[in-house]
């Protein structure tokens, strides 16, 4: 005699109700061969569907040995649990549970998707399925929309989409009318032909009598096996036709050329995920909402930091930003310095010979009466040289600048600021050309300059030949300062230490000191970094925010699709699948609430840049792929305690969940 296909041993089951210990399974062995047909019977509350789920290995006994094959599956972990119901298991509910998440084709293609069947293979296996079981144009239809036969069988072609060697139909024809319920009873004797093993538990005896052998439980117990003796022929087939084309061809014992690939696997959890949050549409978007505010609030906030910055930085740069200023004493607040003539010519030729110095310029000034004609006012008279643009931020509106020949030969000709234009010239007369009297030096304006400074507050300022007033007006052969502008590339620092070491040894000590932007520079860097530093981590809060929300709905999904949960088991899902595919859940909503949020944060951007063009948000991919970054991690971590409890769920348990 053959072996058994499946064989309980002593197999008992009880389950902890309260301080209570209540007994469901006592004492039970049994033998199932392959091929048989077999129905189980009793009334409720005699353990058929605690035996149904320990047969199809959702349910574990509490004592006793289960084999398949001769496999003993009662220590099988949680994977090769699963892999056995996904196998070799089919299972056909009372209730259909079929996911309504999915359409016909997609519900018959769970088992085998677990199975890492590929796409193309597993759809053409649904859609023979669909078709030789009459669903014929059904395929792309929502579960919920079917009659009760037509999804019975539906989970019928489910059941066989990874062969179906063991058939387990729980009530099979509970809820369905008496036509429906004789169709379905035929598919399942159709199959029993072809060599299925067909376990049917039922309280019918109607049913019943389509098996070839019925088993009574009574409290626990197996009451009787017996053979069916059913007189009536349309019940029981008396042989087998071995001749009888298939009810679905080429699906038992079918196994795929090739296993699905990590990235087809990823693909199919997307797709999974992307199903079942547009079936949420309402909860879903309000979910996306806490996500778009917090990728926004990083977004923004890092980008009106950025842009500030760079604000400040343009504003100082349009004050001389790579310029470093000579002047003579020992530093700010030196009594003396007023006095001390440490800055002279041949200061300035050695600067100019130094090659990484762009320019130097000298300065002598003083504060004298400008008079033309009936004007007369007080103004600062610069005495610079001619390549004094080099470093200030002044640009020609009229005429021209200085030239080397107006300070090679003490040239009488001034250079006046927009402002002291209006107040000598207020009727439009123009300058260029007019005679003025600098203290008591007659010179000639050649140039109109106006600055480009954030911080020009309006003085009136006149520029001439340094030689020109230091030999006729202020009667002196030192400079006040000196601005020495640096090439490209080369830092404020390094310039700092080499001018202090050349003025050092030609002065034979240091009596002069200087200044620059640099520290302030640092300061404004280091103030904007702490502040957008600052804002983004309020920001973070608002998104951490989201991502509690998120883990919220993940949690309510959790409970709301436990028995969801429950079918995906019996079908082969193993935990870390169900554990991905709510964690995927998670992730993909906080992608997309990432990719909304950065779409919208540009949208601000270019928005605020037509109100405010002077000042615009910097927006940085390092800052983006950040944000996006972070809104993962808060997928992961909200969807993880979900999915880990999810994973959790036992099978039988979860089926029965109401």
């Amino acid at each position: 005699m053959t072996p058994p296909l499946l064989s309980l041993t002593a197999i008992s089951r009880r389950f902890q109700n309260g301080n209570a210990e209540v007994t469901v399974l006592n004492n039970l062995s049994l033998d199932i061969h392959a091929g048989e047909m077999v129905a189980i019977m009793g009334p409720s509350g005699s353990g058929k569907s605690t035996l149904m789920n320990i047969l199809g290995c959702l349910d574990r006994p509490s004592d006793g040995a289960y084999r398949i094959d001769g496999r003993d599956v009662q220590h099988f972990d949680s994977n090769a649990r699963a892999r056995l119901r996904r196998e070799r298991f089919g299972f056909i509910f009372q209730r259909y549970h079929l996911i309504p998440s999915l359409s016909v084709a997609d519900n018959v293609e769970v088992p085998a998707r677990y199975a890492r069947h590929p796409r193309a293979l597993r759809r053409d296996k649904a859609l023979r399925l669909l078709s030789q079981l009459g669903l014929s144009g059904l395929e792309t239809r929502g579960v919920t929309r079917l009659s009760g036969g037509q999804q019975q069988r539906v989970s019928i072609a489910r059941a066989l989409i990874n062969g179906g060697e063991i058939i387990l139909a729980d009530e099979p024809t509970g809820a369905l009318d008496s036509q429906n319920g004789r169709d379905v009873m035929q598919l399942l004797q159709q199959l029993h032909r072809q060599g299925h093993t067909v376990i049917i538990i039922t309280h019918d005896i109607e049913v019943a009598r389509y098996a070839g052998r019925i088993l009574r439980l009574c409290d626990g117990q197996l009451c009787s096996d017996q053979p069916n003796q059913a007189e009536k022929s349309e019940y029981v087939e008396k042989s087998k036709d071995v001749n009888a084309p298939p009810l679905v061809a080429g699906t038992q014992g079918e196994t795929p050329h090739r296993r699905l690939t990590r990235w087809e696997a990823i693909t199919d959890n997307l797709l999974g995920a992307c199903r079942t949050l547009s079936v949420h549409k309402m909860r879903s978007g309000l979910t996306l909402l806490g996500i778009v505010i917090g990728i926004v609030s990083v977004v923004c906030l890092n980008a009106a930091g950025e842009g500030a910055r760079r604000y400040v930085l343009d504003t100082l740069a349009t004050l001389g930003g790579n310029v470093i200023t000579l002047h003579p004493g020992k530093g700010f607040g030196d009594d003396e310095a007023a006095s001390r003539r440490s800055l002279g010519p041949r200061d300035l030729k050695l600067l100019l010979a130094q090659p990484w110095v762009k320019a130097a310029t000298p300065n002598v000034n003083a504060s004298l009466r400008i008079r033309w004609q009936r004007a007369d006012t007080n103004a600062s008279v610069n005495g610079t040289s001619a390549e004094f643009l080099e470093t200030s931020n002044l640009e020609t509106l009229a005429g021209r600048s200085l030239l080397p020949r107006d300070v090679a030969q003490n040239g009488s000709v001034v250079i006046i600021n927009q402002a002291l234009q209006q107040k000598l010239f207020p009727t439009g007369i123009d300058p260029l050309g007019q005679i003025i009297l600098v203290g008591t030096q007659p010179c000639r304006i050649v140039g109109v300059m106006r600055s480009t400074s954030a911080y020009n507050n309006g003085a009136l300022t006149l520029w001439m030949p340094w030689t020109t007033a230091s030999s006729r007006l202020l009667g002196q052969n030192w400079f006040s300062s000196i601005a020495v502008s640096l090439e490209n590339g080369l830092t404020s620092e390094s310039a700092k230490k080499a001018i202090q070491s050349l003025l050092t040894r030609l002065h034979g000590r240091q009596d002069f000191y200087m200044q620059d932007s640099a520290a302030f520079v640092s300061s404004i860097e280091k103030t904007s970094f702490a502040l957008t530093l600052f804002l983004s981590l309020i920001a973070l809060i608002s998104l951490l925010v989201g991502g509690i929300g998120v883990m919220n709905i993940m949690l309510v999904s959790v409970t709301e699709r436990t028995r969801e949960t429950g079918v995906r088991m019996a079908v082969g899902a193993r935990p870390r699948d169900i554990q991905w595919q709510f964690l995927t859940e998670a992730v993909l909503l906080c992608l997309i609430g990432a990719a909304i949020g950065v779409t919208v944060s540009l949208g601000l951007g270019a928005v605020l840049a037509l109100f405010i063009p002077s000042w615009q948000m910097v927006f940085s991919l390092k800052a983006m792929l950040i944000a996006v970054g972070c809104a993962v991690v808060v997928g992961m971590l909200s969807g993880w305690l979900p999915a880990w409890q999810a994973a959790r769920l036992d099978p039988a348990e979860a089926l029965a969940r109401e």
